[in-house]
């Protein structure tokens, strides 16, 4: 499949696909602000970090190590240089293939590997095998991100992906959530390196932005209720983008539901994502969608990482969970859940602005399609509960 995976990818050049411009949207006394495009989300987050006075606490599931990637470690490094406390984590699995070099930081810095195998001599407790999936940055208490964005060059300008800045009293809980995972998984070893995180209980928070973290650990995965809560919900319109749309039956029974029901339920996907498994196991669903009444748009020329859903101009979520089992019942995954009739309004007229640059799958054209995608389909489909 990898091999696949690398023949799809040779020779093919980027193409422009077209972005929403960063908006501001103010929830409360917080600020949301909807990042679409990655080279305005990296200098938005750089700019943070290089504006950092206390603390800096910088998570990522992918970083790389090319240029993008070295002006993050710089700009993390410099602030710890100035007296900045700084925490980050990266998962050891999905970074095997950056250098060792890359991967050395400052002493002044405190650096947690999620280790490549976490489950030591507990083999069968599936609670330890999950991934470190989220990728977020909080500064001072002041401002956080939180979205599906890895660290790299290519995701700068070539991937179309979502990512939210907040501001205000909802940061609180973006810190709690990275102080959680650290305080987790640190070695208990009481070097400065590893010390615990404490945070302090925040005086105020907002109600209308609220934090889902999947903790494996604890066997905890709200993610999942929260979308299927929305989607029972739904009144008017359900519209999910996915980079890896690979849902159990009970989510795709309440896709179909609503569409029973005449809620406008939309889905928009890649035409061929990063990973030619995802895609073919996905295709094993797209039947009983269809013959729903759930609309099918795959977008073209880019690969489309954004794990973002608005429902009934009300409700929206932002975030690093797929719906896929090993998201939303099996790695470490935030997605930030927004109550805000602006904000709903801002991620529907970026899921137009996408749908603008995709092709809907029409039945028609689904039922013609050839020998082999149906082959592979039906090949793979026993892989279904276990990605």
């Amino acid at each position: 499949m990898s091999v696949v995976d690398s023949y799809r990818r040779r020779g093919k050049k980027p193409r422009p696909f077209p972005t929403v411009a960063p908006l501001d949207v103010r929830v409360g006394d917080s600020t949301v602000t909807t990042y679409t495009y990655g080279a305005d989300l990296f200098e938005a987050m750089l700019a943070a970090i290089d504006g950092a006075r206390r603390q800096v606490l910088f998570e990522t599931y992918i970083w790389k190590g090319d240029a993008v990637g070295e002006r993050f470690k710089a700009a993390l490094a410099a602030a710890a240089a100035r007296g900045v406390e700084v925490f980050c984590v990266y998962d050891g699995f999905a970074n095997l293939v950056d250098s060792p070099r890359f991967l050395h930081f400052p002493h002044s810095m405190r650096v947690l590997r999620y280790p490549v195998y976490a489950a030591g001599w507990r083999f069968f407790d599936l609670r330890r095998y999950g991934r470190n999936h989220r990728k977020l940055l909080v500064v001072d208490d002041e401002v956080g991100f939180v979205g599906g964005y890895n660290i790299g060059a290519a995701y700068a300008t070539e991937w179309r992906d979502t990512h939210v800045r907040i501001t205000g009293p909802a940061v609180s809980d973006l810190k709690r959530t990275f102080a959680d995972l650290w305080n987790l998984h640190r070695r208990r070893r009481m070097r400065p390196s590893e010390r615990p995180l404490l945070i302090e209980t925040p005086s105020s928070w907002e109600p209308r932005i609220r934090l889902h973290r999947n903790v494996p650990r604890l066997w905890m995965f709200p993610i999942r209720g929260m979308y299927l809560e929305a989607i029972s919900r739904a009144s008017r319109n359900v519209w999910i983008t996915q980079a890896y749309f690979l849902p159990d039956q009970d989510f795709v029974d309440a896709l179909k539901q609503a569409a029973a029901r005449g809620v406008d339920v939309r889905l928009l996907v890649p035409l061929k994502s990063n990973h030619v498994v995802a895609d073919w196991i996905s295709r094993g669903y797209y039947s009983q969608l269809l013959d729903s009444g759930v609309r099918i748009f795959r977008f073209r020329d880019a690969m489309v990482h954004a794990k973002t859903a608005t429902v009934d101009g009300t409700w929206s979520t932002v975030g690093t969970a797929n719906i896929d089992r090993l998201s939303l019942t099996g790695n470490y995954e935030v997605n930030v859940e927004i109550f805000d009739e602006r904000q709903a309004e801002v991620m529907e007229e970026i899921f137009r602005v996408d749908e603008s640059n995709s092709l809907e799958l029409r039945r028609a054209e689904w039922e013609a399609r050839d020998l082999h995608r149906k082959f592979t389909e039906a090949v793979l489909a026993p892989l279904r509960p276990l990605l």
